[in-house]
């Protein structure tokens, strides 16, 4: 992705955004469909939550997995039926080309006929097998310890960093989120979530929180 947005987009308002995505996929749905693939993906941000938790814990407005960048093709390809709309800063480039897809990291997959968005990829910096983190590119892992499966064996995102995105800008549900998961986490996982914001954002209230133990 790079630093600036490509030219174009649309605007689209929250009610017409809700409105198209009141029928998104749940988790199985796009497991299913991505069985066998080479490249690694994991569902992210509040349905890796209720994932890791075994069961749900609120409504999901949308279903988002994430991605290394380079694997976008054959995900891609086993979805051909749907478009594939690139976003970025609140702008949606319909049937997004090379360029769209450059300047952004966002991509949802909408079903032509009804014009309804089903789930959000996210496509991720990486170096070959090792994830970078895209609030601060120093934090890279193998994605063996991103990368964790429920007892159905649909992968999602490492509780850990699921709270450390949610951490930029905390909304309720954030929140919520944080206060439901946190009593979940082991010794070895609060430490790892405490070195990681004090490390992309330092200060941030959730330390108090979290323990007094932090990564080297």
């Amino acid at each position: 992705m790079t630093d600036s947005l490509p030219p174009g987009g649309a605007v689209l308002d929250d009610d017409e955004v809700d409105a198209r995505w009141a029928h998104t996929w749940r988790p199985e749905q796009v497991a299913e469909r991505l069985g066998g693939v080479r490249t690694p993906w994991c569902v992210a941000a509040g349905w890796a939550l209720d994932l890791f938790r075994g069961g749900p814990s609120r409504p999901h407005g949308d279903l988002e997995i994430a991605i290394p960048a380079a694997g976008f093709e054959e995900i891609r390809d086993r979805f051909p039926e749907l478009a594939c709309d690139a976003v970025g800063s609140g702008r949606v480039w319909a049937d997004a080309g090379a360029e769209e897809l450059e300047g952004t990291h966002q991509t949802w997959f909408r079903d032509p006929a009804s014009g309804r968005f089903l789930f959000d990829v996210f496509r991720e910096p990486h170096e070959g097998g090792t994830w970078i983190c895209r609030r601060d590119d120093t934090l890279r892992l193998p994605y063996d310890r991103v990368v964790e499966r429920n007892e159905g064996g649909i992968p999602y995102l490492a509780p850990e960093l699921v709270l450390l995105f949610k951490a930029k800008a905390v909304r309720p549900k954030d929140q919520r989120d944080f206060d439901g998961v946190l009593p979940l986490l082991g010794p070895e996982r609060r430490d790892r979530l405490r070195g990681w914001l004090e490390r992309v954002h330092p200060g941030h209230p959730w330390l108090a929180t979290v323990g007094d133990r932090a990564t080297p």
